[in-house]
C-alpha cells in the first residue's frame, strides 16, 4: 500500500541525513521513518484526506500503531462516504425513509450515526407532516392539520412557525371555501340574492379572490333583480321598464333580449289597441296592425289580429252592403262573405230575412196587381216561415184583400140584383 510522508518530515528527514547530522543505528532510522509516515497520515486525516495508509509490514508496536490507524481512517472514510450518501438520497433523491448505517461499528462510532438517523427522523418528521397536509388540500380535503406535537414533544423554532403557517393557511382555505360554498348556494341553488363571502383575516390572493367573489355576487345580485324587476313589469302590463344595469358577455345578450322583447311588445300592444280602437270603438274599418321584426309567435299574433280586423271589416261592410240593399229596396242582393260560427248564422239570419222580404214583396205585389189591377178577387199572399211582424204584415194583406175581395161582391150582387 502507498505510503505519504508530509513534505516538513521528509525534509526534516533529509536535513537528518547530511554529513552534519549525528549518526544513528538503524532502528531509530526505522522508528523515525515510521513516525514520520504516521505524522504526515495523521495531517491528511486532519485535513480530511482518509486515502493515506501505513506500511503494517512490522510486528512490534509501531506496526501494530499502522493497523490501528489503518482501521480508523477506514471507518472515517466509510463514515464520510455513508454521510455523503445520505445527504445524497434524502436531499437529492427525496427517499425519506433512508437511514445511514455502518456495518461493524460500535461505541461512538454508532451513537454518531444514531444522532445522524435521529436528526433525519426529525427533520423528517415535520416535512413528511407538512407533505400530508399539502396533499390533503390538493385533494381538497380542508379538514387536516398539521401537528405541533411529535412523539409527544412540542415543535420548536422554524418547525412551529411552519406548522402554525401552514394550520393558519389550512384555516383560511377552509374559511374561503365555506364562504364561497355558502354565497354560491343561497344565489346559484336558493336564490337568495345579496349574499357576500365574510372571511376575516385573509390578505393578498386570498383578498382579491374574496372580493372578486363578492363582486361576481353582488353584480349578478344587481343584473337578475334588474331583470326581474322588467319581466314581473311586462307579466302586470307595465311596457315601459327596461334593463338598465351594466352587464357583459352572455349577460349583455340577455339584456338586450329582454329588452328588445319589450320593445316589440309595446310595440304590438300599441298597435293592436289601435287596431282594436278603430275598428271597435272609432268604427274605422280596414285598419292592420304593423309590428316591425318580429317573429315566431309575435309574428303569428300579429298576423291573428290582422286576420281577424280584416275579417271583421269584410263582414260588417257584407253586411252594410245587404243593408243598404234592403233600405234601398233592392231586396236582391246576399250576404256572401265567408264566416263560420256566430258570424255565419248572422249571415244565415240577413240572407233567411232578405228572402222573407223578396217573397213578402212578392207575395204583397202578386195580390196587390191581381185586385187592383186585374180584378181578380180572393187572392191571397202567401209567406211560408214567416212569423211576428211580416206574418202579422201578410195576415193584415190578406186580411185586406178578404175584406176587400167580400165588399166589391157584395156590391157586385146588389148592383146585378138592381
Amino acid at each position: 500500500m502507498a505510503v505519504r510522508e508530509s513534505k516538513a518530515r521528509a525534509k526534516a528527514r533529509n536535513v537528518g541525513s547530511s554529513p552534519a547530522a549525528a549518526p544513528a543505528d538503524g532502528s531509530s532510522k526505522a522508528a523515525t521513518a515510521s513516525l514520520d509516515d504516521l505524522l504526515g497520515a495523521l495531517t491528511a486525516a486532519r485535513d480530511g484526506d482518509f486515502s493515506v495508509r501505513l506500511s503494517t509490514r512490522g510486528n512490534d508496536v509501531l506496526g501494530e500503531v499502522a493497523l490501528a490507524y489503518n482501521q480508523l481512517a477506514e471507518r472515517n472514510a466509510r463514515m464520510s462516504s455513508e454521510l455523503v450518501r445520505i445527504g445524497r438520497v434524502i436531499g437529492r433523491e427525496g427517499r425519506m425513509s433512508e437511514r445511514a448505517r455502518l456495518e461493524g461499528v460500535g461505541g461512538d462510532w454508532e451513537t454518531s450515526l444514531e444522532s445522524v438517523n435521529a436528526l433525519i427522523d426529525d427533520l423528517q418528521r415535520p416535512t413528511t407532516e407538512v407533505a400530508r397536509v399539502i396533499e390533503a388540500v390538493a385533494d381538497g380535503d380542508l379538514s387536516q392539520k398539521m401537528a405541533l406535537e411529535i412523539a409527544g414533544q412540542p415543535v420548536k423554532g422554524e418547525f412551529l412557525r411552519i406548522g402554525t403557517t401552514v394550520n393558519s393557511m389550512v384555516d383560511q382555505l377552509s374559511s374561503f371555501a365555506d364562504e364561497v360554498t355558502r354565497v354560491a348556494k343561497e344565489v346559484g341553488t336558493e336564490g337568495v340574492l345579496g349574499g357576500q363571502a365574510e372571511v376575516k383575516g385573509v390578505s393578498g390572493t386570498w383578498k382579491d379572490l374574496t372580493d372578486n367573489v363578492n363582486y361576481m355576487a353582488s353584480n349578478l345580485t344587481d343584473q337578475v333583480r334588474n331583470i326581474a324587476k322588467v319581466t314581473t313589469a311586462v307579466a302586470s302590463g307595465d311596457l315601459s321598464q327596461k334593463i338598465t344595469v351594466d352587464a357583459k358577455g352572455e349577460i349583455l345578450q340577455l339584456k338586450e333580449t329582454v329588452n328588445t322583447m319589450v320593445d316589440q311588445l309595446s310595440s304590438f300592444a300599441d298597435e293592436v289597441t289601435r287596431v282594436a280602437k278603430e275598428v271597435g270603438t272609432d268604427g274605422k274599418l280596414g285598419g292592420q296592425a304593423e309590428v316591425k321584426g318580429v317573429s315566431g309567435v309575435w309574428r303569428d299574433l300579429t298576423q291573428n289580429v290582422n286576420s281577424m280586423a280584416s275579417n271583421l271589416t269584410e263582414q260588417v261592410r257584407g253586411i252594410v252592403k245587404v243593408v243598404t240593399a234592403v233600405a234601398e229596396g233592392d231586396l236582391d242582393q246576399e250576404f256572401v262573405v265567408e264566416a263560420k260560427g256566430e258570424v255565419a248564422a248572422l249571415a244565415d239570419t240577413i240572407n233567411s230575412m232578405t228572402g222573407t222580404l223578396r217573397t213578402f214583396a212578392d207575395q204583397v205585389t202578386g195580390v196587390a196587381r191581381e185586385v187592383g189591377s186585374e180584378g181578380i178577387l180572393g187572392g191571397q199572399a202567401e209567406v211560408p216561415g214567416v212569423a211576428g211582424t211580416w206574418k202579422d204584415l201578410t195576415d193584415s194583406v190578406n186580411m185586406m184583400a178578404t175584406n176587400l175581395t167580400d165588399q166589391v161582391r157584395n156590391i157586385a150582387v146588389v148592383t146585378t140584383a138592381v
